[in-house]
């Protein structure tokens, strides 16, 4: 079988989703190819080990990159013109005709995206990592360079950032043309299908991890008093960085003995520092920038809470199950995070952690206060943590199921939707 991942930046170090479905198909025996249509990273990052190890690199073809000026874009479009004529003349009026493809068109944008793609590229399945990139592999099948069963995966910002700024009906084309969707929880199935999606065209494949690679270690009570937190992901501002720091500079002023550990890079970085400042909690927390897998497995060893207090972001960006959140519970790591997205798909309040509603410092301090006075509780909310991810969120058997789907949607698309009868696809049920 032959598969195309359509991605944007890649690769990315906060999208070990992607790693993970990749790593899992090359080890079934499928051919798969990556398309990056923004390039490589803008961002320095931590390689992913899982890059080097399956050859991924080798596997990506990357698009041209689009330049910001005009100037810059025509002299750009230009060589890109001259490429496509040289290579496949019939395709150059289609990725130019703005009747068809509308801005894509006449920003040149799909003119850049098509050069990978030259002469043609044929897969069984292209499977577009987040939903505007499956605008883009439908208008590249269109033109002709591009053939296969298109399956598109929603992933957060896709239904949210960009349908804000790009309106609720920028999905309609490719709900009515595209093969078949899946989203990474229910609460983004629910939305995209009030966007337009058929429900019997959608179901949940959530992101799993290696269960198997986090040893089951529930924290033992501080000898020395010392709550410690851990956050890990990228600072932007849907991850609510922000209120960690203020809850620990809650802690600390009522007498509270609080450490917090902030693993992961981004564009607020240099804001997060100046409240740290601002705060005068230099002493408790610490901005580590990115790690490496391996450095995040061993920092959320010695943490007792992990935080994880995503919120809706002023563009509308949300978020699924944090995958940090996944990796700490199959560790066993108690969990504090907000009502949000897909997270109570994950966590359990009262059960395998506490949740809170989005943007409250005060309450985000109050339940990690409680965890904090409350050791007894950290074996049985460890112990249910993991169950919950064995069960759900495997990436072995996610991967099962994920080669499952391709074959049923590259033979028949009517027998993929059987699998919405269970909208959720679960892993438990591979090899059944």
């Amino acid at each position: 079988m032959k598969v195309a991942f359509v991605t944007g930046e890649f690769p990315l170090v906060s999208q070990t989703f992607i790693f993970n479905q990749l790593a899992g198909l090359i080890e079934r025996g499928v051919e798969v190819t990556v398309f990056s249509l923004w390039g490589p990273p803008r961002e320095d990052g931590v390689e992913q080990a899982v890059v080097q190890d399956y050859d991924l690199l080798e596997r990506t073809r990357y698009a041209v990159p689009v330049p910001s000026s005009l100037r810059a874009r025509l002299s750009s479009g230009s060589r890109c013109t001259a490429r496509v004529i040289r290579v496949n003349p019939s395709a150059i009026l289609r990725l130019l005709n703005p009747l068809r493809f509308g801005r894509r068109a006449l920003s040149l944008r799909l003119l850049h995206e098509a050069i990978p793609l030259l002469p043609r590229q044929s897969f069984d399945i292209v499977h577009c990592q987040f939903g505007d990139l499956g605008l883009s592999a439908l208008a590249l099948r269109d033109a002709g360079l591009l053939q296969g069963r298109i399956v598109t995966h929603f992933r957060g910002y896709d239904i949210s950032q960009f349908v804000k700024s790009a309106g609720d009906r920028v999905y309609a084309d490719l709900f009515a043309r595209g093969e078949f969707f899946l989203t990474n929880c229910d609460f983004f199935r629910q939305r995209v299908i009030e966007l337009g999606c058929l429900p019997d065209r959608i179901a949940v494949l959530r992101s799993g991890i290696d269960v198997e690679h986090f040893a089951f270690a529930p924290p033992q009570a501080p000898a020395d008093g010392v709550l410690r937190v851990a956050f890990v992901g990228r600072l932007v501002e849907k991850k609510g960085v922000e209120y960690a720091i203020r809850a620990v500079a809650k802690l600390r002023e009522s007498g509270r003995r609080v450490e917090l550990d902030i693993v992961g890079d981004g564009p607020l970085r240099d804001s997060l520092a100046a409240l740290i400042d601002a705060l005068a909690v230099g002493s408790s927390v610490r901005l580590l920038g990115a790690r490496d897998h391996d450095a995040v497995v061993d920092i959320l060893a010695t943490a007792h809470v992990l935080a994880a207090p995503s919120v809706t972001a002023e563009s509308g960006d949300q978020d699924a199950s944090v995958n940090t959140l996944k990796e700490a519970m199959a560790m066993g790591l108690p969990v504090v995070a907000t009502r949000h997205g897909g997270i109570p798909e994950l966590v359990e309040d009262g059960v395998s952690g506490f949740l809170v509603p989005e943007r409250d410092a005060d309450a985000l301090a109050e339940a990690i206060a409680r965890m904090g006075e409350s050791p007894d509780l950290w074996q049985s909310f460890g112990r249910i943590g993991r169950r919950r991810v064995e069960a759900e969120y495997d990436m072995h058997r996610l991967n099962d199921r994920l080669l499952e789907l391709y074959r049923q949607v590259g033979t028949d698309n009517r027998e993929a939707a059987a699998w919405t009868a269970n909208p959720v696809i679960v892993p438990s049920q591979a090899g059944s």
